[in-house]
Parts: C-alpha cells; sequence; structure tokens
C-alpha cells in the first residue's frame, strides 16, 4: 500500500472518530449554535491575508470535518473543502448541512488539486496539522497557490517544527526530525482530539518539514512573503495534551525555564 493511502486509511478512521463531536477540538453542539469560532492566531491569519471573510472565495485545504470553514461560511464566505478522505468530507457536508450553511466539497490530494479549483479564491486556508502528511512541501505550494486568484493569499497556520520533534515534555524525549528526512511512520492508538479513542486504523506516515523550507516553498512557488509570525503561545494545545495551560489558560512549551515557539503563521499572496 503506498504512503498516500496508509495515511487516507488513517484519516478516514479519525474522521469516524471525529463526527462524534463530543470532544473539545470537535465540538459539533457548539459549531452548529455558532459558539464555535475560530482560534486566534487563525483568526489573525484571516485578518492579515484578506481583512473580512465575508463576500470572499475561500478554500478549506485539507479541512477534514471543515470546522473553520463552517465558521468562515457562517461570516459569509463562500467556501470549498477540499481533503483527500472521503469520510472526512461526509462528515463536514453533514454539519455544514446541521449548521445551515453552504459548503463545497472537493476530494483531492492538497499536492494535485484539480485544474477547476485553479485560480478561484481569494484566501486558501489552511490549519494546524496540515504539513507534516505531505512528502513534497514544494508541490503542495505550487498547488495551493495554483488556487489563489491574482492578489489571493494563504493564510497558513501550523504546528511550529521544534513543538513537532517532542513525544514529551517532561521527560524531555524527541522522536521527529526538525527538517525532512523522508518519511518517518508510526503506529500508535488515539487522537490528538482524544488521547484514549480507539482509532481503526493506526499506521501513519510522518514529514518533517522546517521553518525554512517550508517559507523557501512558497516563495519557490511565485508568492510574496507577507507574514511570518513565531508564537510562543496559543489558546489550546495543537498536539493534544503535551503542554498544560499556564494560569492564563494559554499554553506554552518551556524547556529549562526557556519558552519555545508552538506555533506559527505564514500569509503569503499571489501578485497580481
Amino acid at each position: 500500500m503506498s504512503d498516500l493511502n496508509v495515511n487516507r486509511r488513517h484519516w478516514d478512521a479519525l474522521a469516524d472518530v471525529h463526527a462524534q463531536g463530543t470532544t473539545a477540538i470537535y465540538d459539533a453542539a457548539a459549531l452548529v449554535s455558532g459558539r464555535r469560532q475560530l482560534g486566534d492566531a487563525e483568526a489573525a491569519a484571516v485578518r492579515a491575508a484578506v481583512g473580512d471573510a465575508a463576500g470572499r472565495d475561500v478554500l478549506h485545504v485539507q479541512c477534514h470535518l471543515a470546522y473553520d470553514g463552517i465558521v468562515l461560511a457562517r461570516r459569509g464566505a463562500r467556501v470549498t473543502g477540499v481533503d483527500f478522505s472521503p469520510r472526512a468530507l461526509a462528515g463536514a457536508r453533514k454539519l455544514a448541512e446541521r449548521a445551515g450553511v453552504a459548503l463545497e466539497t472537493v476530494q483531492a490530494e492538497a499536492t494535485a488539486l484539480p485544474a477547476s479549483l485553479h485560480g478561484r479564491f481569494d484566501l486558501a486556508y489552511a490549519t494546524i496539522g496540515v504539513l507534516s502528511w505531505i512528502a513534497d512541501v514544494d508541490a503542495w505550494m505550487r498547488s495551493v497557490a495554483a488556487t489563489l486568484r491574482p492578489g489571493g493569499a494563504l493564510a497558513l497556520v501550523e504546528i511550529h517544527p521544534i513543538y513537532e520533534m517532542l513525544e514529551s515534555v517532561a521527560p524531555l524525549r524527541l522522536d521527529f526530525p526538525y527538517a525532512f528526512d523522508g518519511p518517518r511512520r508510526f503506529d500508535e492508538d488515539g487522537s490528538y482530539a482524544d488521547q484514549d479513542a480507539s482509532i481503526g486504523a493506526t499506521e501513519q506516515i510522518a514529514y518533517a518539514h522546517a521553518l525554512g523550507e517550508t517559507v523557501t516553498a512558497a516563495i519557490r512557488a511565485g508568492l510574496a512573503i507577507e507574514l511570518l509570525q513565531e508564537h510562543l503561545d496559543c489558546d489550546h494545545d495543537p498536539r493534544g495534551d503535551l503542554l498544560p495551560a499556564d494560569d492564563d489558560g494559554r499554553h506554552r512549551l518551556r524547556i529549562d525555564g526557556e519558552v519555545l515557539p508552538v506555533l506559527f503563521t505564514l500569509v503569503a499572496r499571489r501578485p497580481g
């Protein structure tokens, strides 16, 4: 079985679990009622890229259940969700129907988005845990950049590669590289949304991408970098339960008392 199909099986299985909608990350009742909002880093990235999303054409890349895409649609954006998992897209459509918003869905692999999506979007939106599933970050950037109309922008909010390296914080253990060195295979149960969940397909293949590799890929794809921000705190732990909240409710990565980045934001625009 190809690495891509291994990961598709895994994400189909994750979709089955996450579609139950009973975790803090995937709270279906909050989404449907309108209480669910974008995270603060994601909201800031959208503002930096397009200002108000209302009236904009938005491509939610690797959307999974499209929670953020549904939030943007409720704000007046015309949203298309793209993902390689058919079960995730089926769950996204059901959630959009329950929320009373329009959501177009397209099944496709993110490094080879179809020509029907090219040049259509004001915003390509991708967030939290997308690049680690991509073997070729240059192909991903070229593919996503092709969907933007002139003047359109990519808003990428992603786990910082330093934080991706960690298996645990206390004790400090690393199980992932900082930069690309080929596929890394894992076989473990549980989900970032529910550490105790039983997943039907546990094998998964991940890839590291250094921050410089990602930024350079955007430049090679013809995008102009407008914002690169490294976040030393965040409103939730994007990896599940490695970082307990501080007294102010923010999550921080501390090693030997020093604070290291947990997320980064990249906003890059197609000239036009």
